[in-house]
């Protein structure tokens, strides 16, 4: 039998409340309702254990995590499982770089570091990729900060055999992904576009943080687009009543035949965490796997998973 994958998690809001509770839900189901790849070189979706995890929240810190996901802020509903407590007690997060060296002790017995922490926080981000270095552990960064982006970073990773997988996930189905498939398809039909838009409203922490921080995640949504000098994107918009959900909104402007106009509105209405737990899931298999293999630094089998991966611009 195949050895599970052991996982730290860095943040412990609504992403990670998605997938502690998924684990959950499809190892007692059987289910593959919303899964993209059922294995992974050998790993099912339930092979997957949580064996840490770090917050900064007090209301959070020493709690079961199981307990820790449904505290506010966090709104993403329970979902229509058993959730039996995880042991697994939440530490206390990096509060600056100096203290990598603290995580990087409690990652022992750890494969994985995935970083779902909230995006615009640059050096946190570096300092628990370097703790996972120190620690020997594979490191994800999910958010929109360069880490996997920083080349010198990915060499040393990629020298130690140890797997750097970002920057920032592509949602499950999320606005980046039904834009790009949209701008695509006009250009695969022959269609000229003339200009897109997108709007993201939601209602999470995440996207709270966002809006006040706002960063590299704008050119990150760009990076994930094809034709992006023809896109703009709205700023964030943070709207508490919508929880866990997102709405957005696009627009495509184009030409036909005889510069005749073709326009395209659409909504996309989704769980923002589920999408990013759909992704997680496969991003923790293939870095385990990668890991296990001895092959270190980016993996290609993960590019497609990633807004800004390697060689796309900060």
């Amino acid at each position: 039998m195949i050895e599970r994958v052991k996982v730290a998690v860095v943040g412990v809001g609504n992403n990670t409340s998605a997938l502690v509770q998924g684990l959950a839900l499809y190892r007692q189901s059987g289910s593959l309702v919303g899964i993209r790849r059922p294995m992974i070189d050998g790993l099912g979706v339930g092979d997957v254990d949580i064996v840490a995890a770090f917050a900064t929240s007090e209301e959070k810190i020493g709690r079961d995590l199981t307990e820790a996901i449904f505290l506010p802020p966090n709104n993403f509903p329970r979902l229509d499982c058993d959730l039996p407590r995880a042991g697994v007690p939440v530490t206390k997060g990096l509060v600056d770089a100096s203290e990598a060296q603290r995580v990087a002790a409690a990652l022992a017995g750890a494969e994985v570091l995935l970083y779902s922490a909230p995006s615009g926080r640059p050096e946190t981000a570096r300092a628990y990729a370097e703790a996972a270095h120190t620690a020997g552990v594979a490191f994800i960064n999910t958010t929109a900060d360069p880490v996997a982006r920083d080349p010198h970073l990915l060499d040393r990773f990629e020298a130690a055999g140890l797997p750097l997988l970002g920057d920032d996930l592509a949602s499950q189905f999320g606005t980046s992904v039904l834009h790009n498939a949209l701008l695509r398809l006009l250009k695969e039909r022959g269609l000229t576009l003339v200009s897109s838009y997108q709007v993201n409203l939601g209602g999470t922490e995440d996207f709270r943080n966002l809006v006040e921080n706002p960063n590299t995640k704008k050119q990150s949504k760009l990076n994930a687009l094809s034709g992006a000098d023809s896109v703009a994107v709205a700023p964030l918009g943070y709207l508490p009543h919508l929880a866990s959900q997102k709405v957005a909104h696009l627009n495509l402007e184009a030409q036909g035949w005889g510069e005749t106009s073709v326009s395209l509105d659409v909504k996309l209405k989704v769980h923002d965490p589920s999408g990013a737990a759909g992704v997680n899931i496969d991003l923790i298999r293939i870095a385990a796997s990668a890991l296990r293999n001895g092959r270190g630094g980016q993996s290609a089998e993960a590019t497609s998973l990633l807004k800004s991966p390697p060689g796309t611009a900060i």
